[in-house]
């Protein structure tokens, strides 16, 4: 199995989690709770407990030895402990598509600091230079101009627009598509 990439930046560490951040990731998601909910599919019960997240974090190291998932968190290099933001490579496929979806969020108190491109950039290197997908998939609400605009600077090209696309907060939202190719894609 591979080893978990870790991607250190100027500013940030951006790594899967180990058992040791339980707390860190429950204080992320408890702190952000009302800001990310407008985002956000309605969370299941027990989804800011220990429990849930000592499984979620197994779970995402197994998808990840299966070439399914990499799941990232943010964390400043000057609070290494800290997680400021998550950076979710998912749904990934191997073959006839070569691709997958992007998902992120970022803290509340930390928006505005251009951590999500610093934080992205790495990863998306690491899927189309280590992993050879062709294809990244990233999705937004029209009215999150902010996700609109990270997107727009690491290179992402609008594709279109779906009515009633994904379930959030308990709604179904309307997504503009947009996807970022790998023009070094190889054929192995």
């Amino acid at each position: 199995m591979l080893e978990p990439p870790v991607f250190v930046t100027s500013r940030l560490v951006v790594r899967l989690l180990s058992q040791q951040d339980v707390a860190a990731v429950l204080h992320y998601y408890k702190e952000n709770q009302a800001f990310l909910e407008p985002f956000e599919p309605i969370r299941p019960r027990n989804f800011y407990t220990k429990d849930f997240w000592t499984q979620q974090i197994e779970k995402s190291l197994i998808e990840f030895g299966y070439d399914r998932s990499l799941r990232l968190f943010i964390f400043t290099r000057a609070e290494p402990k800290k997680i400021i933001g998550t950076a979710n490579f998912t749904q990934m496929v191997q073959g006839v598509s070569y691709s997958c979806s992007l998902g992120y969020s970022l803290a509340q108190s930390e928006q505005g600091n251009g951590y999500m491109v610093e934080a992205l950039q790495p990863g998306i290197q690491y899927l189309f230079e280590g992993l050879n997908l062709h294809r990244i998939n990233a999705n937004y609400m029209p009215h999150n101009r902010r996700s609109g605009s990270v997107l727009k600077k690491l290179g992402f090209v609008v594709e279109g627009y779906a009515r009633d696309y994904l379930l959030i907060n308990g709604k179904w939202e309307d997504h503009i598509l947009t996807s970022l190719i790998n023009s070094n894609w190889v054929d192995t």
